[in-house]
C-alpha cells in the first residue's frame, strides 16, 4: 500500500512538474518580424534618448531585451553582407555574399550581388527587377521556417533597396518587393517570385504616396536650435542635394525633385522610411500576416538612414532629425503590429547591416587620425611594386573592395609563382600611407587569426570568390569625397551596432557582454524551435529567451 502511495504520489509530482513547465513555455508567435535599419550606430540610442517618446525605441528596449555589445565579426561591413549575415547566422567565408558588388574572377568582371539575368522585372517595364538570390550559397532563417513548416506560412522581405529585401527574405520566400523610384515610382518584384503583382501591391503604388511625401518641404520635426547633439547646420562636412546652394534647412523637395531623380530622391529623406512603414502594413494587411495557424516571417530594412547617412554624416542634424522621425515611425508601426496581429502574437527584432565613421575631414578638423585613399594612385603604386619585383605591370587583374586579384595565366606564364607575387604585394603595399596591414589569401586559408581586426578579415574572406591579397586600411580611411561618410571596416565604429530581442517569449532585460550579429537566426531558430540556418555558427543567445 505504501508502495502504491508513493507511486501515485511521484505520478503527480511528475504530472504538476510537467503541466507547470508546459504552461511557462511561451507560446508559439504567428508573425515574426526582423527589422533592419540602414546604418544604424549603437551610439544613436544613446544620444538621441531624451529625444525618443516612448512607443518607439524606448517601447522595445524597455520590454525587450537589448544587447549593447554587439558587433559584425567580419570585413566588409556592407549592406548586403550585412543583411545576408543577420539572417544566415554565419559571415562572408559560407554564406558567399563578400560584398554588395565584387569582382567575379571566373567572369572576369564587376558582379552585383542580387543581379539575375534570367528573371524580369514584375510591376513596371523597367530593368531594376532582373534579381534573385542566387549568389546567396545557404539558407537563412526564413528559408528555415519554411522548411520547418512543409512549406506553410508566408516569407515576405520588404526594403526600398533590392538588396535589402532579397536576401534576408532567402531563396523560399512568397515574395520580396522593393522601390523602383526615378520616373517609375512603383513597388516592384522579380519573376523568380512571381507573374505578376498581387492586387494589393498594385492598389498601393495607384495611391501614390511617394508623390505626397515629396511635395512637403523637408524641415526638422522640432525647433532646430534643439539639435544640440549635432554640428552647426551649415558647416563644410556635409553634401547638398543638387540644386541647393548649402546644406542647410529647409529643403524644398518639390522644387528640387527634377534634378535629383525625380521619385528616387524619397530614398535620400525620412519620409522614404515612413513610405516603407507604409508598405509594410499594406503587405501584412493585403497578405494576412500573422492570421494563419503557421508563422509567417515579415524582414523590413528601413533604407533611407543610410542613404541620409551616406550624404550628411554621422553628426548632422539631418541624421539626428531623421531617427527622431523614425522613433515616431516605429511607434506608429509597433502599434499596428499591436491591433493588426495582437501584442501576444509576434516576436520581433531589430538591428542595423552596419554603422558608419565619422567624416575623416570632420575628424582631422579635431586632429583625430583619418584619412582618404587615391584609389587610382594605389593602383599605379600596386603596379610600380610589380614593375620593380617581377618586371612586369600585367600581372594585375583587378583591384577593388581592399583586394588585389592576380592574373594567374599572366603570371605562371612568366614563370612566376602565384604565392610568391602575392606575398611581395602583402609585403609591400603596407608602405601605401593609407594601409595598414595586408596579407595573402594563402595566409588565410593556412593561419587561424582567432582574434582581433585579422580574425574579422579571414572571416569575411572566402576561398572562392576573394582575391589574392587583403588589406585593412588605418582606421578612419574612406574612398570617397570629403562630404558625408561611409563605412566598410572591421573597427568599432562600423560593427558595433543595436540589437534588441521584443515581444512573445522574450525576456526584458540588457547585457554588456559581447555578442556577434550572427548569433540572432540561431537564437530566433531555437525559439521557433527549428533548425538553424545550414551554415550558421553562431550561438544561441540563452538570457534573451524566455525558458
Amino acid at each position: 500500500m505504501k508502495f502504491k502511495f508513493l507511486l501515485s504520489f511521484v505520478c503527480l509530482f511528475i504530472f504538476l512538474t510537467s503541466s507547470k513547465q508546459i504552461a511557462q513555455q511561451p507560446k508559439k508567435s504567428k508573425l515574426v518580424v526582423g527589422i533592419v535599419i540602414d546604418q544604424m550606430r549603437y551610439d544613436y540610442l544613446t544620444r538621441f534618448a531624451d529625444r525618443y517618446g516612448k512607443d518607439g525605441f524606448n517601447r522595445i528596449l524597455k520590454g525587450g531585451f537589448s544587447l549593447e555589445n554587439a558587433h559584425y565579426n567580419y570585413i566588409p561591413t556592407y549592406t548586403a553582407v550585412g543583411h545576408t549575415s543577420i539572417y544566415t547566422g554565419t559571415t562572408p567565408s559560407e554564406h558567399g555574399i563578400i560584398s554588395n558588388n565584387w569582382y567575379d574572377k571566373f567572369l572576369k568582371k564587376s558582379i552585383y550581388c542580387v543581379d539575375d539575368t534570367n528573371y524580369k522585372t514584375v510591376g513596371n517595364n523597367g530593368l531594376n527587377g532582373k534579381k534573385s538570390p542566387k549568389r546567396l550559397y545557404t539558407s537563412t532563417i526564413t528559408d528555415q521556417l519554411h522548411l520547418a513548416q512543409n512549406m506553410h506560412g508566408k516569407t515576405i522581405g520588404i526594403s526600398i533597396k533590392d538588396r535589402s529585401a532579397i536576401l534576408p527574405a532567402g531563396h523560399t520566400a512568397n515574395a520580396a518587393y522593393w522601390y523602383d523610384g526615378d520616373n517609375y515610382n512603383t513597388w516592384i518584384t522579380s519573376t523568380f517570385y512571381m507573374k505578376d503583382l498581387p492586387k494589393w501591391v498594385k492598389d498601393f503604388n495607384l495611391d501614390n504616396k511617394a508623390d505626397e511625401y515629396l511635395n512637403k518641404p523637408w524641415e526638422t520635426l522640432y525647433d532646430i536650435k534643439s539639435y544640440t547633439n549635432s554640428r552647426d547646420d551649415d558647416n563644410i562636412y556635409e553634401g547638398k542635394l543638387v540644386g541647393q546652394k548649402s546644406p542647410t534647412f529647409p529643403k524644398n523637395l518639390k522644387s528640387l525633385r527634377s534634378k535629383n531623380g525625380n521619385f528616387s530622391l524619397i530614398k535620400t529623406i525620412p519620409a522614404g522610411n515612413t513610405f516603407t512603414a507604409d508598405f509594410a502594413k499594406a503587405a501584412i494587411i493585403g497578405e494576412k500576416l500573422g492570421k494563419s495557424e503557421y508563422t509567417d516571417f515579415l524582414a523590413v530594412s528601413f533604407s533611407s538612414t543610410d542613404y541620409i547617412g551616406h550624404k550628411y554624416g554621422v553628426s548632422a542634424i539631418e541624421t539626428e532629425d531623421t531617427y527622431l522621425r523614425l522613433d515616431k515611425d516605429l511607434a506608429d508601426f509597433f502599434k499596428f503590429l499591436d491591433q493588426q496581429v495582437g501584442k501576444e502574437n509576434y516576436t520581433l527584432f531589430l538591428t542595423a547591416d552596419h554603422a558608419a565613421v565619422h567624416a575623416p575631414s570632420y575628424l582631422q578638423s579635431l586632429k583625430i587620425p583619418a584619412h582618404y585613399l587615391n584609389l587610382q594612385k594605389f593602383r599605379e603604386f600596386v603596379l610600380k611594386i610589380t614593375k620593380k619585383y617581377f618586371n612586369s605591370i600585367e600581372l594585375i587583374e583587378n583591384v577593388s573592395n581592399y583586394q588585389i586579384f592576380l592574373d594567374k595565366e599572366k603570371v605562371e606564364s612568366l614563370g612566376l609563382d602565384v604565392n610568391t607575387v602575392a606575398q611581395k604585394l602583402a609585403d609591400e603595399v603596407v608602405y601605401f600611407d593609407e594601409i595598414y596591414k595586408a596579407v595573402t589569401a594563402r595566409t588565410l586559408q593556412t593561419t587561424q587569426f582567432s582574434t582581433g581586426i585579422l580574425n574579422s578579415l579571414q572571416n569575411g574572406y572566402n576561398q572562392k570568390l576573394s582575391g589574392d591579397v587583403l588589406m585593412i586600411p588605418n582606421p578612419a580611411t574612406l574612398i570617397r569625397e570629403r562630404t558625408g561618410t561611409s563605412h566598410g571596416s572591421g573597427y568599432s565604429y562600423d560593427t558595433h551596432v543595436p540589437v534588441i530581442f521584443y515581444g512573445n517569449g522574450i525576456n526584458q532585460g540588457a547585457t554588456s557582454k559581447r555578442y556577434n550579429i550572427t548569433d540572432i537566426a540561431p537564437t530566433i531558430a531555437n525559439f521557433l524551435n527549428i533548425e538553424a540556418p545550414n551554415g550558421t555558427n553562431g550561438v544561441v543567445i540563452d538570457e534573451v529567451l524566455e525558458k
